[in-house]
């Protein structure tokens, strides 16, 4: 019992025990801190992935009312927004809105687009490959 307490004793006066706490605490904290960084992270993309399935309920549900786009649109901002104060997540109106806008751009559902203005700028790009023609091995300019 003797060589016990002189055992803890040493380790008190000599310092080890700060010193072990300090090394584990360096050691320790980037390591929490990045657990949290990633918690953090998981947490918003879950976030994210309901504010879209929410906002692409709430385009579904109006998209045959007899509306006009911005009043359904604005319809759908709400809705939205109502759910997740309900269930009391805090999400500021311009996510929500964005959320919204990105729903009724992929909903199958609404007249989008026919034609996309990405790829009309980039068949309108000058030095398009698809411009040149491989004939033979050899490489030649198409018309047109």
């Amino acid at each position: 019992m003797k060589t016990l307490n002189d055992i803890v004793n040493w380790i008190i006066q000599s310092g080890l025990l700060v010193w072990a706490f300090y090394f584990g605490f360096a050691v320790g904290k980037p390591w929490i801190d990045s657990k949290i960084k990633h918690a953090k992270t998981q947490q918003q993309k879950e976030l994210w992935s309901l504010l879209e399935q929410i906002a692409m309920t709430a385009v579904t549900s109006l998209i045959n009312s007899n509306k006009t786009g911005e009043q359904k649109f604005n319809e759908a901002c709400l809705q939205v927004a109502k759910y997740l104060s309900d269930h009391g997540i805090k999400v500021d109106m311009q996510t929500v809105q964005a959320a919204v806008q990105a729903a009724y751009e992929k909903s199958p559902l609404t007249p989008g687009q026919s034609v996309d203005p990405v790829k009309e700028a980039i068949k309108s790009a000058p030095n398009r490959a698809d411009k040149l023609l491989v004939t033979d091995g050899s490489i030649t300019q198409a018309k047109g």
